[in-house]
């Protein structure tokens, strides 16, 4: 696969970045705008969730339907999200028809018709969302997991928190959206077949607008409690735990990775054969790396029953702390395999290409090639993992539970 970094910044300062795919037919794209959960004004959490939806509901010259027949004309597959730093908009299609998708996105970021009526429909959707975290345990846990192991403001829920999300004003919102274009802020990424100069030009002539005030960054302050438990009744218990790490800007990164895998990258590892497998003591277990800029930490889940609760904790902090005393070389070979094995999937998904190189320049201030990534999972022995997991002991956790009763902690 022949693949080419390209980057580009507007005289206004928004950054383009692209890798090209010659051999493909597709193109993927996304814009990072700078209003993520942890930028939103104070009592205003959820907002992001409400804007997700609002800004597809008019834009430019075009109703909500016309704007929705206008993106099904183009065959684009799209889809917004929100993280702590950002509001991501995604989109897949044909590269023929990138140019008028360009153009459809530019009026929804830049002239969103922002009316009221479609402002309560956008409410009321993002309020039946969160009030579904209740048959999602899994997903409810671990929102509320991050929101006491990241300083606030980092750990605020996306999704929102159901007082504020129903006294959200309309024209408070409808602020935070016209703040919301700082072009100064701004990534933009595209992976697939495209021709970068020409994305370059159209992009330039839709979205020169000069940096306006935007949303103001906050500063971070405490964290919330080592241990929470939310009771309530039923035959589960939820268990969610996370320590922190170093991030991915760190050299230890690969170490971590490989570290998370041993513990939890397929039906082999540590976490699913001795907590599921041997003692029977849930149903589901496993363990993840998140990163931000400034945070990062592993994060782990089980489901299992009230009397199998505090051995299924126990079990697992066990896992986590043996560790540092050895893994095998299978261990460490399966983990490099699963690694890889996710790094070719990633790079046959322009979706996920244009996603990662994003990611690596708001996190790096560059991108990682896929084969840096490669060369660097090869690179690691049991002697490296080890030496970083003996400097960073997993000590400190941050736990949460939902269930009828606590555990000891």
């Amino acid at each position: 696969m022949n693949n080419t970094l390209d980057i580009y910044q507007l005289k206004n300062g928004m950054i383009l970045l692209g890798e090209r795919i010659e051999n493909v037919h597709s193109a993927s794209f996304q814009f990072l705008l700078p209003a993520g959960a942890s930028l939103l004004p104070d009592r205003c959490c959820g907002a992001s969730s409400v804007i997700n939806d609002w800004l597809f509901r008019g834009a430019g010259d075009r109703s909500s339907r016309e704007l929705i027949e206008a993106f099904d004309r183009l065959g684009v597959h799209r889809h917004a999200s929100t993280s702590a730093h950002h509001l991501s908009l995604n989109a897949s299609l044909e590269a023929g028809n990138l140019p008028s998708a360009l153009e459809l996105y530019a009026d929804v970021i830049g002239r969103p018709q922002l009316a009221a009526k479609q402002f309560e429909l956008s409410r009321q959707l993002a309020v039946s969302e969160l009030q579904g975290l209740d048959d999602d345990p899994r997903q409810k846990i671990m929102t509320l997991l991050y929101e006491q192991f990241y300083p606030d403001p980092f750990g605020r829920p996306a999704i929102g928190k159901l007082d504020q999300l129903q006294a959200l004003p309309f024209e408070r919102t409808a602020d935070i959206v016209k703040r919301m274009p700082d072009p100064s802020k701004t990534l933009f990424s595209i992976c697939g077949n495209y021709d970068f100069d020409a994305v370059c030009k159209q992009i330039e002539i839709l979205f020169d607008a000069q940096s306006n005030q935007g949303l103001i960054e906050k500063q971070p302050a405490s964290k919330g409690k080592h241990y929470s438990h939310f009771p309530s009744e039923g035959a589960q218990v939820h268990i969610g735990l996370m320590t922190p790490m170093p991030t991915v800007a760190s050299e230890f990164y690969y170490e971590i990775a490989a570290a998370v895998s041993v513990l939890s990258g397929s039906m082999s590892s540590r976490l699913f054969t001795e907590v599921r497998e041997k003692r029977g003591l849930c149903y589901a277990v496993g363990a993840n790396y998140r990163t931000m800029r400034d945070y990062a930490g592993i994060s782990c889940y089980a489901g299992t029953t009230p009397d199998k609760a505090q051995q299924t904790l126990d079990v697992i902090l066990e896992q986590f702390r043996l560790l540092k005393d050895g893994i095998s070389t299978d261990e460490l070979q399966r983990a490099k395999v699963g690694l890889k094995t996710s790094l070719i999937m990633q790079g046959e998904s322009t979706c996920a290409r244009s996603s990662s190189i994003a990611a690596d320049h708001f996190l790096l201030g560059r991108v990682r090639e896929l084969a840096e990534i490669r060369e660097k999972i090869e690179t690691l022995s049991v002697d490296s993992v080890l030496r970083f997991l003996q400097k960073h002991p997993f000590e400190d956790f941050t736990i949460v539970t939902i269930g009828p009763n606590a555990v000891t902690v």
